[in-house]
């Protein structure tokens, strides 16, 4: 009940009956003032008419009033500039730190907000919204689409950052790992991203020209060179004894953690052993591929850098021992689609950030609205409801749209939400 108190205070969304305070006096909202979804007021710099005065201050919203005492706010002097307690039910008087008695208003929920607000907490069919969906302007769904976008590349900016944390800024070692996490394309994303925060980087750089050996180093600290196998393979048995030398050069240890794989229902062709293989091959092939992925200017460099020839053994294998027929087992499209969305372009974000170069910025956008695009649950969700993707900037902005609000339930903060409770 107080988020949707703090929503119709926000929003002026007040009865048709004048607003007094619990002491009759008329109070005239000029300004709701600036949300505070920090520690503090509510509501900071709002101006309000109580009585014959003019007031600017903060405001604090609970549904009781008791609440004041019991999050002690009484003893807390950065709520000495209250000059309005705004509450559902006023049980008790309240006053400040300094001893000033707060004002105190009652405001009703209009029913049929409340109502609204129900149905879209309780809405057995996803998204909530799709009554309001289709009539939406175009306008309205522009604005908020572009809005989640930026913030959904704001929150990979931020994963970014925590990387660049635990490696000491080093771009090229943060560019990769979350390239491997992407490797994983969903399912096995978190173990690939474990496997890469724990690869040894400077030993894989010594032998990086060396494709068979960057191979042995990838899979053996994968932990799938350790398992015995039901058939004899000769290339398992070579990669065994290569690991076996490259662990004992660089006293990795014996006890290297295995990063938790899941195999049950993948297709074949996400295998984590085909994936560490391409892998392999673009680390070998591509030096430097950080700052050669941030100077493409065109898509087609970039489709070009990320396409990968993994050895001939994985031509006819997905995993070891077991033959497949032969086939060519370079990137889809979609795959490169999906790895320039979720690897080149929020780098190309953060470090135009970081470097202060608002091109490097601009090209991670432009680079969205020339992709298609993605096909997902979310995607096809939405258009079901009405709302079709036109390119990869829109679909990324409904994964954040469904991630952030709607699994969340954070109607009152959605402009979608908004408009079905308007």
């Amino acid at each position: 009940m107080e988020e949707l108190l703090h929503y119709v205070w926000k929003h002026k969304i007040h009865p048709l009956s004048p607003l007094v305070t619990t002491d009759g006096r008329p109070v005239e909202v000029i300004d709701a003032g600036l949300h505070n979804p920090h520690a503090g007021p509510d509501f900071f710099n709002a101006k309000l008419r109580i009585g014959d005065t003019l007031w600017v201050g903060n405001v604090e919203i609970h549904h009781l009033a008791s609440d004041w005492l019991r999050h002690g706010h009484d003893r807390d002097e950065a709520y000495n500039n209250v000059i309005l307690h705004v509450v559902s039910q006023a049980d008790t008087e309240v006053r400040c730190a300094n001893g000033r008695q707060v004002p105190q208003m009652e405001l009703p929920v209009p029913g049929q907000v409340k109502e609204r607000y129900e149905e879209l907490l309780h809405a057995d069919r996803f998204p909530p919204c799709y009554r309001v969906v289709p009539r939406l302007s175009t306008l309205s769904v522009h604005s908020w689409l572009s809005a989640l976008q930026v913030e959904r590349l704001e929150q990979k900016t931020a994963a970014i950052n925590q990387r660049l944390v635990a490696t000491g800024n080093h771009w090229e070692d943060v560019f990769f790992i979350t390239l491997a996490r992407n490797f994983g394309f969903g399912v096995n994303g978190d173990a690939f991203e474990w496997w890469a925060m724990h690869l040894p980087f400077r030993a894989v750089d010594k032998h990086r020209d060396n494709l068979f050996q960057v191979e042995a180093l990838f899979l053996g600290t994968a932990g799938l060179l350790s398992a015995p196998l039901s058939h004899p393979d000769a290339y398992y048995e070579q990669l065994q004894r290569e690991f076996a030398y490259l662990r004992h050069k660089f006293e990795l240890g014996d006890d290297l953690p295995i990063p938790p794989w899941r195999l049950l229902r993948l297709r074949p062709g996400n295998f984590p052993h085909l994936r560490l293989a391409q892998l392999a091959s673009l680390y070998h092939e591509q030096q430097a591929l950080f700052s050669r992925a941030m100077e493409c200017q065109e898509m087609k460099q970039l489709y070009e850098l990320f396409q990968v020839h993994p050895s001939p053994y994985w031509e006819e294998h997905y995993h070891f021992a077991t033959t497949s027929p032969r086939v060519n087992k370079q990137l889809s499209r979609s795959s490169l689609n999906l790895i320039i969305i979720n690897t080149v372009v929020p780098f190309l974000y953060a470090y135009g950030q970081h470097k202060g170069k608002e091109e490097l910025c601009e090209r991670a956008f432009s680079l969205l609205e020339q992709l298609k695009p993605e096909t997902n649950y979310v995607t096809r969700m939405w258009q079901a409801a009405g709302l079709k993707s036109q390119h990869a900037a829109d679909s990324q902005a409904l994964v954040q749209l469904q991630l952030a609000y709607c699994d969340k339930k954070e109607c009152l903060r959605c402009r979608f939400g908004y408009e079905y409770l308007k």
